[in-house]
């Protein structure tokens, strides 16, 4: 189970989750294009497209940054383009780049409505139209979506229906080409936290309390790893959830996931079902 030589697309892995996939796939020796728009230090989030390479290389990858607005397709087609003239392909790609806001209707603007959907559902549609062609070429290809479960609950819509739909879209993606691309062999699965994950988002949203209900991001970025080793062929159109793919790879100790060490009792996130099976005790 290694990623060494692989090459994946990551879009918006300067910080968080993203950057956590990165350095562990970095860690088999992985080569990682980061496509983000973050050049320049953010006043309440650390990171940038060059610290996150920075970060790559130390933990033994080679890293590509890329200055990129996922909204914007010129910029994401030089950015898979010099992916591919620089690492000679891309086997891997990882639709991470996501904005959120926790608003109703009345709430949520025009402006906030277009920022969620262009990055969150157009995003990832457009980041896998412009990197399937080179998929189709590599051996195990892999698509990773974070992005829940089809849920189709009420209760995920109602308070927040501009950023469900944002969301719910990246998992449409998920559903489709796992079936419009299967005969190519490439997987497409989607990844979602069972609890809070703790980033910088979260301790913007809802600070120390949050952060203290949370795991880590190393939780998904171990999960992703299990999934992106799996043959593609085999293993596709997945609505996964971290903690039991880990247990199914063999992970019994959960403890260390924990962002305050000694916490036992995590906060759920959004969208995941009510039937999504417990971990056993």
């Amino acid at each position: 189970m290694s990623l060494k030589g692989k090459t994946l697309f990551i879009t918006g892995g300067s910080r968080g989750i993203g950057l956590a996939i990165a350095i562990r796939a970095a860690q088999d020796g992985a080569n990682v294009a980061i496509a983000a728009k973050t050049a320049e230090p953010h006043a309440k989030l650390p990171g940038t497209i060059y610290t996150a390479a920075e970060d790559i290389e130390k933990a033994g990858g080679k890293a590509l940054p890329i200055l990129c607005d996922l909204r914007d397709e010129a910029q994401l087609a030089a950015a898979v383009q010099k992916t591919v003239e620089t690492f000679g392909g891309i086997d891997i790609l990882v639709n991470n780049a996501s904005a959120i806001s926790l608003t109703g209707t009345l709430q949520t603007d025009m402006k906030k409505y277009d920022l969620m959907n262009g990055i969150n559902a157009r995003g990832t549609y457009m980041a896998g139209r412009y990197c399937i062609p080179h998929l189709k070429k590599a051996a195990n290809p892999h698509i990773l979506t974070l992005s829940p479960p089809l849920d189709m609950s009420p209760k995920w819509f109602g308070p927040h229906v501009a950023y469900s739909m944002a969301k719910y879209g990246m998992s449409l993606c998920t559903l489709a080409w796992a079936e419009e691309f299967r005969r190519d062999g490439i997987a497409a699965n989607s990844l979602w936290p069972r609890t809070g994950i703790a980033t910088a988002a979260i301790q913007m949203i809802g600070g120390d309390a949050l952060m203290k209900q949370s795991r880590t991001p190393e939780i998904m970025a171990d999960a992703a790893h299990a999934i992106l080793c799996k043959p593609s062929r085999e293993f596709t159109g997945k609505f996964c959830i971290d903690d039991l793919v880990l247990y199914d790879a063999g992970v019994r100790d959960f403890a260390k996931y924990a962002a305050v060490p000694g916490t036992t009792k995590f906060m759920p996130d959004f969208f995941v079902p009510d039937d999504t099976p417990q971990l056993p005790l």
